[in-house]
C-alpha cells in the first residue's frame, strides 16, 4: 500500500508513530538532563556536585548546548553521503544513551566524554529524524504539514516529561541517578525504533530514490548555466535570511537561558512551592514546553483566521524580539526583590509569567523560521540553508551560556534589564526593517 494512503495513525502514516516516540524520548532525554546539568556542576562536592564556580559551569553549559546544535550539520552531511538517515538516527541514538550512562559514572573525566558523546550522537539523530518525518509523505501529500505539527507535539511532551522525571530523581535522590534516567529513555527510544523499521521502509526507499535522482537534476541545473551562479532574486531572498539567522540568534541567545541563567535564578532565589506543594527547581524547565502544547494550535488557529491580515515573517521576528524582551522586563523586579537583602525568596509565578511570554515569542519566530528559509532557500541549496539556520540556535546557545556567566558578578535586576534593552532595540531594528527585507524576499509569505 503506498504511504500516502495509509492513515493509521490519526490520519497519517502508521511510521509517524515511530519516529513520534523516537523523538520523543530523545527529547525526554536531552532535556530532562539539561534541565539539572548547570546545577550539578555549580552543586558543592559535599552535595555530589562538581562545585564548580557559575561563570565557568554557565561557559561548559553554553558550549555543550551550543555544540549539540552546531553538530546538526555534520549529522545531515554523514547521512548523506555515509550512512543515510535510517541508521545515522540508530547510530546516534545509541551514542546519545551511551552518553547519558557515561554521565552516570562519578569520575570528571566521564563527565566530559558524556557530554560529547551526546553532542555526536545528538548531531547524527536530530536533522535525520526531521528528514525521515518529511519522507513519509509523497510529493504533493497536504498532510505534510499536519504530520510536522504531530511530530512537534512530540518534541514538546518529551520535553515536559524529562525534567519532571530525570529532574526529580537528580535533584532529591542522586545527580547520578538523573543522568541514567536520561539514558533510558533514550534506549526506550531505540527500541520502538527498531521495531518500527518495517514501517518506515517506504520513507528510507524514496529517500535512496530522491538521491540517485539527484545527481541527474544538478547536471540538469549546471548544463541551463544554474549551477554555479544565483540569480539576482535568489541572492536577494538569501540576503533576507541572513536578517533572520541574526534575529534569531539573539532570540535563542535570551531565550536559551532557561536552561542557565533562569534555571539559577530559580534554583536560588525563587520559592519553589504552589498551592502548599513543594518541587524541585529543575521543574520549572517543563513550563515552556507545556505553554507550546497549549499555545500551538492557537497560534495556528490565529495565522489562517488573520488571512490576508497575517503579519509578514519580518514582523513575526519583530514581535518575537519584543516579546522576548517582556519575558526579561519582567524578571527586573523579581532579580531586585530577590536581592533586597531580606533573605525571602520570589513568587513563583514570576518565572511562569516570563516562560509564557518567551513562549508567545518562540511560535512567532521558530516555526515561522523554518517556513521561510525552505521558501527563501535555492532548491539546490536548501539542505545548506537549513543547516545554517540551526546554527542560530547554536550561536544563541552559546550566547546563552556567556550571558549566564554574569550570574553571580552583576546585581539580577541589572542583567536582566540589560537583556531586555538589547532585545528592545533589536526589536525596534527590525520593525523599522520589515518593508525593505519583505522586498528582498521577493514575493515569498
Amino acid at each position: 500500500m503506498p504511504t500516502a494512503q495509509d492513515t493509521s495513525f490519526f490520519g497519517h502514516p502508521r511510521a509517524l508513530s515511530t519516529l513520534f516516540f523516537t523523538e520523543m524520548w530523545e527529547r525526554f532525554s536531552y532535556y530532562g538532563m539539561r534541565a539539572f546539568l548547570i546545577l550539578y556542576m555549580v552543586a558543592p562536592a559535599t552535595a555530589g556536585g562538581l562545585g564548580f564556580d557559575d561563570a565557568h559551569a554557565a561557559s561548559i553549559y553554553g558550549t555543550y548546548t551550543g555544540s549539540v546544535w552546531g553538530a546538526a550539520i555534520l549529522g545531515g552531511l554523514v547521512a548523506d553521503r555515509i550512512l543515510g538517515q535510517y541508521r545515522s538516527v540508530l547510530i546516534g541514538g545509541i551514542i546519545i544513551a551511551a552518553g547519558h550512562f557515561t554521565l552516570a559514572f562519578r569520575p570528571l573525566p566521564f563527565f566530559y566524554s558524556g557530554l560529547g558523546l551526546i553532542v555526536v550522537g545528538t548531531g547524527l539523530l536530530k536533522p535525520n529524524v526531521s528528514t525521515l518525518v518529511g519522507s513519509l509523505y509523497e510529493r504533493g501529500d497536504t498532510r505534510r504539514d499536519a504530520g510536522f505539527s504531530i511530530f512537534y507535539m512530540g518534541i514538546n511532551l518529551g520535553a515536559t516529561i524529562g525534567p519532571l522525571i530525570a529532574g526529580k530523581l537528580a535533584q532529591d535522590v542522586d545527580w547520578h541517578l538523573g543522568f541514567a534516567c536520561a539514558g533510558v529513555g533514550m534506549a526506550l527510544g531505540l527500541v520502538q525504533y527498531v521495531v518500527g523499521k518495517r514501517g518506515l521502509q517506504p520513507a528510507i526507499e524514496r529517500l535512496e530514490q530522491t538521491k540517485k535522482a539527484a545527481p541527474a537534476e544538478q547536471r540538469g541545473v549546471a548544463d541551463e548555466g544554474h549551477g554555479a551562479h544565483f540569480t539576482a532574486t535568489e541572492l536577494k531572498r538569501m540576503i533576507a535570511i541572513v536578517f533572520f539567522f541574526l534575529a534569531a540568534v539573539l532570540f535563542w541567545g535570551a531565550y536559551e537561558q532557561a536552561g542557565s541563567t533562569l534555571n539559577l535564578f530559580a534554583d536560588r532565589y525563587t520559592r519553589l512551592q504552589v498551592f502548599g506543594f513543594k518541587f524541585p527547581s529543575s521543574w520549572f524547565q517543563s513550563v515552556q514546553p507545556i505553554f507550546v502544547i497549549i499555545l500551538a494550535p492557537i497560534f495556528g488557529w490565529l495565522w489562517v483566521r488573520l488571512g490576508p491580515k497575517e503579519p509578514s515573517v519580518p514582523a513575526k521576528f519583530a514581535f518575537a524580539l519584543f516579546f522576548m524582551a517582556l519575558a526579561f522586563l519582567i524578571l527586573v523586579p523579581a532579580g531586585a526583590a530577590a536581592q533586597s537583602g531580606a533573605g525571602v525568596r520570589v513568587s513563583p509565578w514570576w518565572l511562569v509569567g516570563s516562560y509564557f511570554v518567551s513562549e508567545l515569542g518562540e511560535l512567532c519566530l521558530s516555526p515561522v523560521g523554518l517556513s521561510a528559509v525552505t521558501k527563501l532557500a535555492p532548491l539546490r541549496i536548501v539542505g545548506l540553508m537549513m543547516g545554517v539556520w540551526f546554527l542560530s540556535n547554536s550561536f544563541g546557545n552559546k550566547l546563552a551560556g556567556w550571558a549566564a556567566g554574569f550570574f553571580s558578578s552583576v546585581p539580577l535586576h541589572t542583567l536582566f534589564w540589560d537583556v531586555t534593552l538589547t532585545l528592545l532595540v533589536a526589536s525596534a531594528v527590525m520593525f523599522v526593517l520589515v518593508k525593505p527585507i519583505k522586498n528582498l524576499m521577493g514575493g515569498v509569505r
